[in-house]
């Protein structure tokens, strides 16, 4: 997210956006201007960004501080226990086997399903497991907005008998256990046919706690570093490079695939690291002078120093890289993600957090020392990007993805789901020359690091340490009043 922010005579507390739309001309005096990102802001030591004004030629226009805090209630955690006494009995041959269904009320008065409980088998009297969930996922922010909550029998054949249903709200239930959270499940069809129907059992809170959770952010303000390292795929299943249909062409008037989602993502995640000099690998080549294959080797050709400057350093390492190696295979994953690993395993402390970036054609040849590599990796302060280019079949990169099952090595589970797969040709156009969307992309790619971190210092019980005290502006030296 890009904020521009305007600085005016009379402005104590400048907004990132003011509101309504701000003038130079418009009864102030300018004073000056600068560009910078959300990311910049965040990533900055206590989330506070200091940078010089502009925007008058030939003038010095100062300093401005800005600082980011996040809402209070958006790491809140609710933490409840229910239980149900008398349900309706659905099946025939048993009791019931019921399970509940919360939903968040919205705006236009529509539901949205935020939580369901575990089935309870054979019983009218269930006891339903504690369970957690964030309050915005609840209530939204808004504790007065009606919460939804359906009791349901659970059928093997996927068509649930409805028992019934009740209505309370974020605001009820944190008054705890009490009576006036004992909530009667009414079904409304069958209090329409019976008239001597009262309910189809009731529902207690037995337990409600609230704790806030510490958040990505805290962890980047209590000044944990993110190390951003990059992995080029080149082997010859991308195409010669000379030629226009390889996806490591380099156009003179366009970025090739490789470039452009090394842009897209390197351009918001530098913003976290914060000396900006990033390890910039390539695997599958044949490398000069004796035509060796190598798995893991710098994109500058400086073994002991393979950091690169940036995202345009990267980039134009890339490029020199093009120029020197042969293309050639296989396309071996496990040595890169050893590499990074390897770092990552010296720092467990909380301090840093490693994310390897790997662009590549989809076609893996190690998958199953990938495989062990990743689970071995996922006890590690780590996270692992892949964005696949081109259009071959990416099924192995969407199994290393972990979302729908965890990846396993030789009968061992990964700790955490640490891979987060990303096919770039969603993102261009028909053409397949441009992206539609290269801020769409960044996030899509980005989506789950913040809480692939946070699962890395919960399963270790690290606590971001305290940030530096916020900036006041009743510190500011009292100089050239207006």
């Amino acid at each position: 997210m890009l904020c521009c922010v305007t600085a005016a005579a009379w402005y104590l507390s400048l907004p990132l956006a003011p509101s309504p739309p701000w003038k130079p001309t418009d009864f102030n005096d300018f004073l000056g201007q600068v560009h910078c990102t959300l990311g910049e802001i965040v990533g900055s030591p206590a989330s506070r960004l200091e940078k010089p004004l502009g925007g008058i030629p030939g003038k010095k226009c100062g300093t401005i501080i800005l600082s980011a805090e996040e809402l209070g209630n958006c790491r809140d955690y609710a933490t409840m226990q229910f239980c149900a006494n008398k349900l309706d009995k659905k099946d025939f041959f048993g009791k019931s086997d019921p399970f509940m269904v919360f939903y968040r009320s919205n705006e236009d008065g529509t539901f949205t399903i935020c939580h369901k409980t575990e089935v309870v088998k054979n019983t009218l009297n269930p006891v339903w497991q504690p369970f957690s969930i964030p309050v915005r996922a609840l209530c939204n922010g808004d504790y007065d907005r009606t919460i939804k909550v359906e009791v349901y029998d659970w059928d093997r054949d996927g068509s649930h008998d409805f028992i019934g249903e009740f209505t309370t709200s974020y605001k009820e239930l944190c008054r705890g256990q009490n009576q006036l959270n004992i909530h009667e499940v009414v079904n409304a069809k069958k209090k329409i046919k019976k008239k001597r129907y009262i309910n189809s059992g009731t529902v207690s809170l037995l337990s409600f706690n609230v704790e806030s959770e510490h958040t990505f952010l805290d962890y980047i303000k209590g000044g944990t570093q993110i190390h951003f390292t990059v992995a080029i795929d080149f082997t010859a299943s991308n195409g010669n490079p000379s030629q226009s249909t390889s996806l490591h062409y380099m156009n003179p008037y366009q970025m090739n695939a490789y470039a452009m989602a090394l842009k897209a993502v390197g351009e918001i995640i530098q913003d976290y690291d914060s000396d900006k000099m990033f390890p910039a690998l390539g695997f599958g080549a044949k490398l000069p002078p004796d035509g060796r294959v190598s798995h893991e080797f710098p994109l500058n050709g400086n073994i002991e120093n393979p950091y690169c400057n940036g995202m345009e350093g990267i980039l134009e390492a890339y490029h020199q890289s093009l120029k020197t190696v042969q293309l050639y295979g296989p396309t071996n994953f496990a040595p890169v993600v050893n590499h990074v690993a390897r770092y990552a395993a010296a720092v467990q402390d909380g301090s840093q957090y490693f994310v390897l970036l790997i662009i590549t054609d989809g076609v893996i040849s190690d998958m199953a020392q990938t495989k062990e590599a990743i689970v071995n990796a996922a006890k590690l302060p780590m996270s692992i990007i892949i964005v696949g280019v081109g259009q071959a079949e990416f099924d192995a990169m969407v199994e290393l993805d972990g979302d729908d099952i965890r990846i396993s090595s030789r009968g061992k589970l990964a700790e955490r789901d640490i891979v987060q797969f990303v096919p770039f040709r969603d993102y261009m156009d028909r053409t397949g020359n441009h992206v539609l969307s290269m801020a769409r992309l960044a996030k899509d790619v980005l989506a789950e690091i913040p809480d692939q971190l946070i699962s890395y210092m919960k399963s270790r019980a690290i606590k971001p340490n305290t940030a530096p005290p916020a900036y006041s502006v009743d510190n500011l030296p009292q100089t050239n009043p207006v």
